[in-house]
């Protein structure tokens, strides 16, 4: 039977707490499968009044000797910047208090990291305003000295080809609105990525053209007859 290992962190949130536990196991098992790390929740701290009775959250991180982990296929998280992409994201989901194990995967021009797990929403956020962020934030940071930047997707369990798919049925039926009836449609706001999923599908609708309007966070593509 293989020995478990336990240790006690402590921080301001039970995300930092969880996060400064993950560090202390790194210490004690060589490449460390966070996803295979069972937390307890001691004390989830108290804020206080004017920095009176303030006490940290406490937890537990307890793992089995055999947790070792695989870092994804072979010359995943091989250069600098896919390891500062991993780190951000272990650092962002320990905060956000989500389990899950990620896969970062490298090729000539991109990098794409996949978070994987039971309870991704916090991650991925309303409209997936949180997961567009994070992946913002990780483009900037996983290109910090690096002489050419590659593009940097960050993804949790699929969301992004489901959000594409979505995407894709509303510019269709918005075309199919536009051609009907003659009147221009205005879609919801969208990320600079996402309008341009909307961009791509219909750059060859026979009958439509598309253009984006409004200031950004609040742009958004505008459908109308050719």
């Amino acid at each position: 039977m293989n020995a478990e290992r336990t240790v006690e962190a402590t921080g301001e949130t039970v995300g930092e707490a969880k996060w400064n536990a993950l560090r202390e196991l790194e210490l004690i098992v060589p490449a460390l499968d966070k996803s295979a790390v069972r937390f307890q929740v001691l004390s989830e701290g108290t804020r206080g009044l004017l920095g009176v009775g303030f006490a940290p959250a406490r937890v537990a991180a307890t793992v089995g000797e055999s947790a070792v982990g695989v870092s994804g296929p072979e010359g995943t998280d091989g250069s600098a910047a896919a390891g500062r992409l991993r780190e951000l994201l272990e650092h962002v989901t320990a905060a956000l208090g989500v389990r899950c194990r990620i896969e970062v995967l490298e090729d000539g021009s991109s990098l794409t990291a996949t978070c994987f797990g039971d309870e991704l929403g916090l991650l991925i956020g309303r409209h997936g305003q949180t997961i567009d962020a994070v992946q913002v934030l990780a483009s900037m940071i996983a290109g910090r000295g690096e002489g050419e930047r590659k593009e940097v997707v960050v993804d949790a369990a699929g969301y992004r080809d489901r959000r594409r798919r979505t995407l894709e049925a509303l510019a269709l039926r918005s075309a199919e609105e536009v051609v009907r009836t003659g009147e221009r449609v205005g879609l919801e706001p969208m990320s600079a990525a996402e309008r341009k999923v909307v961009h791509t599908c219909l750059q060859d609708h026979e009958g439509v053209a598309t253009a984006s309007a409004g200031e950004e966070p609040n742009r958004y593509v505008v459908v109308e007859p050719a």
